[in-house]
């Protein structure tokens, strides 16, 4: 019953998606970037990713002002580093105006050129 729910649930944040997610979506679809297989609203334990190349542990999150310094978000991302993913954010407005930062980065994270968002490592 637990996993129709995360389906169901997945389903209904993958047809609620931001301009911002859409676009994000649009280069990570289909293995655009780099041929990294990316898949959208994965779920991790209680919490659902944005997108994530399980092949790499990369979990790239879109961020809304909503995002600003939130707990909820910190404890999500002690989760899933926890659980040995790394996690990447980019706010909305970059994705919207400046998606090769946004592409040169992600590409980076993939090939072990850059070390995503980790500020929870002790």
């Amino acid at each position: 019953m637990a996993d129709n729910l995360s389906t169901a649930q997945a389903r209904a944040f993958r047809k609620s998606m931001t301009d911002a997610e859409r676009k994000l979506w649009y280069m990570l679809r289909n293995r655009r970037l780099a041929g990294y297989k990316f898949i959208r609203q994965f779920p991790a334990g209680p919490y659902f990713a944005d997108f994530c190349c399980r092949e790499r542990m990369l979990v790239v999150e879109a961020d809304g002002s909503q995002h600003a310094e939130t707990t909820h978000d910190r404890v999500r991302d002690e989760f899933l580093l926890q659980q040995g993913y790394r996690v990447l954010r980019f706010w909305n407005h970059d994705i919207l105006n400046d998606l090769d930062m946004i592409r040169e980065t992600i590409i980076a994270a993939l090939e072990d050129r850059l070390e995503p968002y980790e500020r929870y490592k002790k």
